[in-house]
């Protein structure tokens, strides 16, 4: 699968507060002894080149520098005053002529996640059916089985979003243009939301029976530990 036509965005901008913890998420250890950022590029570099990864980093960006001199950067310097709308916006501008993978920080999850996500044909999002938390991005289907909607607010949820997406380079202007029109603390799924008004087709990915767990609290820190510890 290396050297097919896709780059990979890791946001890796945020304070992370919630998980308490004062370096940047994505370098958090995991009980495996990897950071999580570290689990993360390993399993994409098994399926595109190092140099096909860009990093959008803000809080403490140079403890992330420092521990993966080797990647790609991109500065969102008011990640303080955004959210994840325009880190990864920011990104994007960059890529604009490949199907791209993006994926939060800080979801902790097995490499066969990035192999569905690849093999699929359209714009697509891991989802997990088996779970519809509260604080979780949650989402509905319309008839075709396509996304209808997608945020923290969804009603009659069929599961919920777990942080991995891919876009497909046909689909990247009008999403683009969507994510420009995002208030700046808009997560990206309302960039989502609106290109599907727009006529955006994404599907979900079903990885319930796989680990992909996105950590914002300590309690989904503990339980990624207990999954990786399984294996």
């Amino acid at each position: 699968m290396k050297g097919s036509n896709v780059k990979a965005i890791i946001l890796a901008a945020g304070i992370g507060s919630r998980l308490g913890n004062p370096k940047p998420k994505p370098l958090t250890r995991l009980s495996s002894g990897e950071r999580i950022m570290e689990r993360q590029v390993d399993a994409l570099q098994q399926i595109i080149s190092i140099d096909d990864i860009l990093v959008v980093i803000g809080f403490k960006k140079d403890l992330i520098m420092e521990e993966f001199s080797e990647l790609t950067y991109v500065f969102n310097n008011v990640y303080d005053r955004t959210n994840t709308s325009k880190s990864l916006l920011k990104a994007l501008r960059k890529v604009k002529s490949n199907d791209v993978i993006w994926l939060n920080g800080d979801v902790v999850f097995d490499p066969s996640v990035l192999n569905r996500i690849v093999q699929s044909e359209t714009s697509c999002m891991a989802v997990n059916t088996a779970s519809t938390g509260e604080e979780e991005v949650k989402y509905t289907v319309s008839p075709d089985g396509s996304i209808l909607e997608v945020s923290k607010i969804v009603k009659n949820a069929l599961g919920e979003s777990v942080g991995i997406n891919k876009i497909v380079a046909n689909d990247i202007p009008l999403f683009i243009d969507m994510l420009e029109a995002c208030d700046d603390n808009d997560y990206f799924e309302r960039g989502i939301e609106l290109a599907i008004e727009k006529g955006l087709k994404i599907f979900p990915v079903d990885v319930s029976d796989v680990l992909c767990i996105e950590v914002d609290f300590t309690e989904d820190l503990e339980k990624a530990n207990r999954e990786l510890d399984k294996t």
